[in-house]
């Protein structure tokens, strides 16, 4: 129940939208109600002329001013098309106004689930497909509207029909009133058996449909290589996989809610059998007038469907609960990098770094980063080097506050991290990284991403800037010009290019490059470091690399060793060191450097 309660929440801001679909639909279910009376009276006052009832003859008298019997049916027949028209009418307009509540709640609750993907950490991202995430944003979130529109709506609806069909059928004959409601407990029972089943699978459904969308994702997304090395027949089969669990969940689904069709119609069908021929003894033996048993079982029917829509309500109400449940396990999920109470901004950094004793864990069982001690001054340049998984891309990732230490203290300019707010602190830092992301947008709007309000000749300025301004311009729509799909448009060149135009746009005090360059022939490469040289002036730059020969005359290179600072200088002195950071150079192809032994930074981590 708790999951249908935190579903109407989102119903609050249309109250008065509600109520007045409320009141319509009352008005209408009384306009239905009097459907089955002209009928009567056509039966009673007027075709039945022995034994028509006094009070029919005398209703269509007073009413129709005659004992024409042509012109009263007629007169009848047309206040029947009348009432069916006002209840359609009015119908029409109560559904309305469900149905734009409905998707309007359906909109807040794809926003609200969609910023709250946004603002979760990466290690939550990282742990997930994003096809999944996306799954949820745009297919389990429709079951808010499910809830409201077949749910309340149709519960509301139903509770009403049935209430004023009982009262009117007490009113005319209490005993078939009651033959009628015996079928009401096995019928209670049956919605309680089947709901449970169907919740269970429509749980299943959803996992094995978000399993299909990421296995179309991740084949069409990946075509290039699919093709490259002929694995078209081995996605196909995998999609296939997919599919046929897909279909089976499906299958298994209805054949559920086929049985349940099955018990509930048979049921309905002896509770009315019963009814029948309760209702014919009485009519045999005079106490009760064909146009009573006919309106009677006109009412039965209203009473038998409500029973039925709110039947098959619940099971539609277990189905959309699954979809419901996947949603608020997002939307509950901590931000682990929140703000902290009190947190300050910071409107410009110097651009100070200090690592205080940080250790990191992804998995408390496998560290990552271990008792790293380490300061950056403003303006330094610092490029991290080791093996893969040392560390590196974990300790950069700190500095935006991708993640939080697990132990110690990051601190920019004396303050720690965590006392400063996001927005603020990353607003502070560019990025530029190996495989630079593109949106499916035009050139313009992806440099322009870099900083939100930037007018087109600061655009054009980074793009010069950055040695983009020329191949753009070539484009056929020059800055309009789509990069397509993740950029694939472009060359990885001009794709980084783009990734630094917009570092360059964003004008922050500290940059951040993870493996600029690795992707890039060594011509490229040259160019582009040139371009983030130019980059890097006045700011704090931190940079991983793999290529020693782009960071070996830096001004400080930091080697990383299972999470630790295992060596730390510049490029000939660890050299001259004739450690790790000397094998690795000698390992890429380098000759070692004759250095003086002197200047050397110790490391006590080593």
């Amino acid at each position: 129940m708790s999951i249908y309660l935190r579903t109407l929440r989102y119903f609050r801001a249309y109250t008065i939208e509600t109520i007045m679909a409320v009141v319509l639909m009352s008005v209408g279910i009384g306009f239905n109600l009097l459907k089955p009376w002209p009928f009567k009276y056509i039966v009673d006052g007027l075709l039945d002329a022995t034994h028509g009832t006094a009070q029919a003859k005398a209703f269509v008298v007073k009413w129709f001013g005659w004992t024409n019997a042509t012109g009263a049916i007629l007169a009848l027949s047309l206040i029947l098309v009348l009432l069916s028209l006002l209840y359609g009418v009015v119908n029409m307009f109560s559904n309305a106004l469900l149905i734009r509540v409905g998707l309007r709640a359906l909109l807040h609750l794809r926003t609200q689930l969609y910023s709250c993907l946004q603002a979760l950490p990466l290690q939550f991202h990282d742990t997930r497909r994003s096809s999944d995430s996306s799954f949820r944003v745009a297919y389990d979130s429709q079951s808010i509207q499910t809830i409201y529109n077949k749910g309340f709506a149709t519960i509301f609806g139903a509770v009403v029909t049935l209430v004023s069909a009982l009262f009117i059928m007490f009113r005319m004959d209490w005993i078939l009133t009651i033959v009628s409601l015996l079928i009401l407990p096995p019928v209670v029972w049956s919605i309680r058996h089947y709901g449970d089943r169907i919740r269970k699978e429509s749980t299943t459904i959803q996992e094995r449909e978000s399993d299909l969308l990421a296995s179309a994702q991740e084949g069409l997304g990946s075509i290039r290589m699919v093709q490259a090395f002929g694995r078209e027949s081995f996605e196909v089969s995998q999609f296939v996989r997919h599919a046929t669990r897909s279909l089976e969940a499906n299958f298994r689904l209805n054949m559920t809610s086929m049985r349940s069709a099955l018990v509930v119609g048979t049921l309905m069908a002896l509770g009315s059998a019963i009814m029948y021929c309760a209702g014919s003894l009485q009519v045999m033996r005079g106490s009760l007038s064909l146009g009573d048993l006919l309106v009677f079982v006109a009412y039965l029917a209203t009473l038998y469907q409500p029973i039925e829509q709110l039947t098959y309500t619940a099971w539609a109400l277990e189905g959309a609960a699954a979809g419901a449940q996947r949603c608020f396990e997002i939307l509950d999920r901590e931000e682990e990098t929140k703000d902290a109470p009190g947190a300050v901004s910071i409107a410009s950094a110097k651009g100070e770094i200090t690592f205080a004793g940080v250790s990191f864990a992804y998995d408390p069982k496998a560290p990552v980063l271990g008792g790293v001690d380490l300061a950056i001054a403003p303006g330094e340049t610092v490029a991290f080097v080791g093996g893969t998984g040392a560390g590196k891309s974990t300790l950069l990732s700190l500095v935006p506050r991708f993640y939080d230490p697990t132990e110690g203290i990051v601190r920019l300019d004396g303050h720690d991290l965590r006392t400063l707010t996001k927005a603020s602190l990353r607003s502070q830092i560019g990025m530029v990284l190996q495989d630079t992301l593109l949106f499916s947008t035009s050139i313009r709007e992806n440099i322009a991403y870099g900083r939100e309000g930037a007018t087109e000749a600061e655009i054009i300025e980074a793009a010069k800037r950055a040695q983009a301004y020329e191949f753009i311009m070539a484009q056929p729509q020059g800055f309009e010009t789509p990069v397509g799909e993740r950029g694939g448009h472009l060359s990885v060149g001009q794709r980084q290019r783009i990734g630094i135009a917009r570092a360059f746009l964003k004008n922050a005090p500290i940059l951040l490059l993870d493996e600029p360059t690795s992707a890039l022939d060594p011509s490229t490469e040259k160019a582009i470091m040139e371009t983030i040289s130019e980059l890097m002036l006045g700011r704090t730059t931190l940079i991983i690399t793999h290529r020693l020969s782009t960071v070996h005359h830096f001004g400080r290179i930091v080697l990383l060793e299972k999470g630790r600072i295992a060596e730390q200088g510049t490029g000939p002195e660890l050299l001259a060191l004739n450690g790790s950071y000397a094998r690795l150079h000698k390992a890429a192809g380098h000759e070692p450097e004759p250095v003086p032994v002197t200047g050397l930074i110790p490391t006590p981590q080593s």
